[in-house]
């Protein structure tokens, strides 16, 4: 069980943890453009995208239920684009967890693999983007807004 005590804090500890499993990404993505397919290349993918399907779609879907609708009582805006980017970047995954199987089943093939390259550089932009735009724009806007009672309540939706 979570435990989310600031759930500020806690979203942005998770960010962390996403954002050196999205280091590890692109430096191995980029390693298999560089230099080929590798087994050892292609499981450091492998580990970063098993991680992202399992934390991400956790994450998001506190964000959706636990923060955005206590949000939502003082302003919208923020949450319909955060919403947005989490309906393009779960687009994206699919696209992702494609090209790896492609890759798993023919990792001989040089398009393949470019081809998962490709995506992975792609998908670590837009996580980026998005959890930046979350951590210096939607959660400052939150820290103003919200109450201490407010974040509480988003604390108890989240566990």
């Amino acid at each position: 069980m979570r435990k989310a005590v600031d759930p500020i804090a806690q979203f942005m500890q998770e960010h962390d943890e996403m954002l050196l499993k999205l280091s590890s990404l692109n430096k191995y993505g980029r390693q298999l453009a560089e230099d080929g397919y590798s087994d050892s290349a292609f499981e450091h993918v492998l580990s970063a995208v098993e991680f992202l399907r399992q934390e991400v779609r956790v994450h998001n879907k506190s964000e959706e239920e636990a923060l955005f609708p206590v949000l939502e009582r003082y302003v919208e805006g923020p949450t319909k684009l955060m919403r947005q980017d989490h309906k393009k970047l779960a687009k994206e995954f699919r696209r992702l967890e494609r090209a790896v199987e492609e890759v798993r089943r023919s990792s001989l093939n040089g398009k393949s693999v470019a081809h998962l390259s490709d995506i992975t550089r792609s998908i670590v932009q837009l996580f980026v983007n998005h959890i930046h735009k979350e951590n210096h724009i939607l959660f400052p806007l939150v820290q103003k807004f919200l109450t201490k009672d407010a974040l509480r309540e988003v604390a108890r939706r989240m566990l």
